[in-house]
């Protein structure tokens, strides 16, 4: 029964970076104007004065690519590490060990993602701390999903005997 708790967490893992990159692309608009509220520091008093707010086009791409193809990318890595666990369910704990590992490297690009994009650069660099506007709805919630996720890895990574 713990092998499958474990199967169904990194399921959920998958299923929060595919929904959210599908949610990424289908509203790249709404993409876009997140990454460039963020990198233009327009949201809080003094911001858009800075030296580091900018609405340069590449910047911005990047910015919201970065976010897409990670969840992606986390998305796939733990759909198919998901699958592996699954079919080493009742083999032994070496194998079903070995079918974790790219579950967990989902689970990694999703937190290195949500560190990161969110926190080193939009809250510490773009200052997004101050903008009682996106503090809220994206560093909460990108503290949560990151929480979250790691926490799922941690239970992930234990050993099964």
């Amino acid at each position: 029964m713990l092998r499958i708790t474990k199967i169904f967490l990194v399921s959920s893992v998958a299923l929060w970076g595919l929904v959210g990159a599908f949610g990424n692309v289908s509203d790249w608009g709404s993409t876009m104007g997140a990454v460039g509220a963020a990198t233009s520091m327009a949201t809080f008093d003094g911001g858009a004065e800075s030296w580091k707010a900018t609405s340069n086009p590449a910047v911005i791409w990047l910015g919201a690519l970065f976010i897409m193809l990670s969840k992606t990318a986390a998305g796939l890595l733990c759909m198919t590490g998901a699958s592996r666990m699954w079919a080493a369910r009742k083999g032994d704990a070496a194998s079903f060990a070995k079918a974790k590992e790219l579950a967990l490297a989902g689970c990694a690009v999703a937190v290195f993602m949500l560190f990161t994009g969110f926190i080193v650069i939009a809250e510490s660099w773009f200052e997004l701390w101050r903008s009682d506007v996106m503090r809220g709805p994206v560093l909460a919630s990108a503290f949560r999903y990151g929480g979250m996720i790691s926490l799922i890895a941690l239970f992930v990574a234990a050993r099964d005997d």
